[in-house]
């Protein structure tokens, strides 16, 4: 019988074969779970989890007690709400505070965080703006934050600075940070455990080294809302892209120092706004594509392997994601068709993807069975083909994901 740590070294090179393009021993198999190990384990509520984080070690370890993927998420899709409430998170609802049922996922309120006369300030100086404007719109528990200044400390200018500190609202800001940052560390420190956990008792490796995202989403996301940074690229096209690239460039720094060293290497890109049915192709190679291009090469060059969480679809986009460094760079399809996939990146990346969530939910187990034989007839000859849902699985019959996963096991051996 093979130890942990063999089982731990075979999944790792499993996953790291097929995403250089080596036809591995067996596809792999990497479901991205979010509130289903929840329903499945029956113990805990998401409440539960939000509100005591360690709880969620009998919820993963009822999963993995049954299900063996190749990499495995630790529970960060269950953020603690004690730094939320004590932080004042604005554009978040959770359950336990804004739901009745405590089995509601948390839901994101997107809004105007940054206002449309605004750009040239974040442009000028984005770490005063983030200070001064978006995180006391954010936090309502922040809200002395808008009074600090160190850009004009040189000289005497020091002493408007450190007198700001004696402001009432300025040092409940900084008594919230204290607390909330706090909170986050026993967090992160309960995350690190349980990957360590995860190790020992399931030799299984963490799915990811850390998170990002299209730098034109960062701004679309969090600061200026869906609609308004659409009509942006109309009205105010050179401030969004002067934005963008400022974005960029501290984007590609924070995560490549961020993740490096990690357990794996594996950097997940969440794309949002650059779908087919979002904007013009036209638009999307001036305004998302460009940006995102170099922050995935550059994480690539740096050792990484981006993981590119390509929701919704991309029928008409795969031409460019030839244009990053090939055998790099895993592309994980939603509703993307498979079969143009293979077809465009075939020999030159990894796909990843995309098993009908419906199926799952609602379909039989046959159903299951047929569309993955299907998916790894597809995409699998040559290497390079990673299985996944198509969508984050929430629900999702047992049954149903036990025929996933045995027909991997079985179907996608070499």
């Amino acid at each position: 019988m093979a130890t942990m740590q063999e089982l731990y070294d075979a999944r790792v090179k499993r996953v790291a074969d097929a995403a250089q393009l080596i036809e591995p021993d067996r596809v792999p198999i990497v479901p991205v779970f979010q509130a289903f190990p929840v329903f499945y384990a029956k113990k805990w509520t998401i409440q539960n989890l939000m509100d005591d984080p360690r709880k969620a070690t009998d919820v993963y370890d009822a999963l993995y007690d049954h299900y063996q993927p190749d990499l495995g998420w630790d529970p960060i899709l269950f953020f603690p709400s004690n730094y939320m409430e004590r932080a004042g998170l604005t554009w978040f609802r959770w359950p336990g505070k804004h739901f009745d049922d405590v089995n509601t996922m948390y839901q994101y309120i997107e809004g105007e965080y940054m206002k449309a006369d605004e750009y040239p300030e974040a442009i000028m100086d984005i770490t005063k703006f983030m200070m001064n404007k978006w995180m006391p719109r954010s936090f309502s528990n922040l809200s002395g934050l808008a009074k600090m200044d160190f850009r004009n400390t040189m000289w005497f200018g020091h002493m408007g600075a450190m007198a700001a500190f004696s402001d009432p609202e300025v040092i409940e800001s900084f008594q919230t940070l204290v607390d909330a940052g706090k909170m986050l560390l026993d967090w992160f420190i309960y995350l690190g455990e349980y990957q360590a956990h995860m190790k020992e008792k399931y030799g299984m490796p963490p799915l990811y080294a850390g998170f990002a995202y299209a730098p034109y989403d960062m701004i679309g996301d969090s600061m200026r809302g869906t609609v308004d940074i659409l009509t942006d690229m109309y009205d105010r096209p050179d401030e969004l892209l002067a934005l963008i690239d400022i974005v960029t460039e501290f984007a590609i720094k924070d995560t490549i120092a961020g993740c490096s060293g990690k357990a794996t290497p594996y950097v997940w890109f969440w794309l949002h706004k650059g779908v087919d049915e979002f904007m013009s192709d036209e638009m999307f190679k001036k305004f998302y594509w460009p940006s995102l291009r170099r922050y995935i090469t550059e994480v690539a060059e740096a050792g990484l392997t981006p993981v590119v969480y390509v929701e919704g679809k991309y029928n008409t986009r795969l031409e460019y994601l030839t244009e990053v460094p090939a055998k790099k760079c895993i592309f994980n399809f939603e509703y993307t068709d498979m079969a143009k996939a293979k077809k465009a990146l075939d020999g030159h990346s990894c796909i990843m993807g995309n098993v009908s969530h419906f199926n799952l939910a609602y379909g039989k187990k046959e159903d299951v069975v047929n569309e993955v034989k299907g998916l790894i007839d597809l995409c699998a000859p040559g290497g390079g083909y990673i299985v996944d849902s198509a969508t984050m699985i929430d629900d999702a019959k047992p049954e149903n994901i036990d025929a996933m996963f045995e027909t991997v096991f079985t179907y996608g051996k070499k």
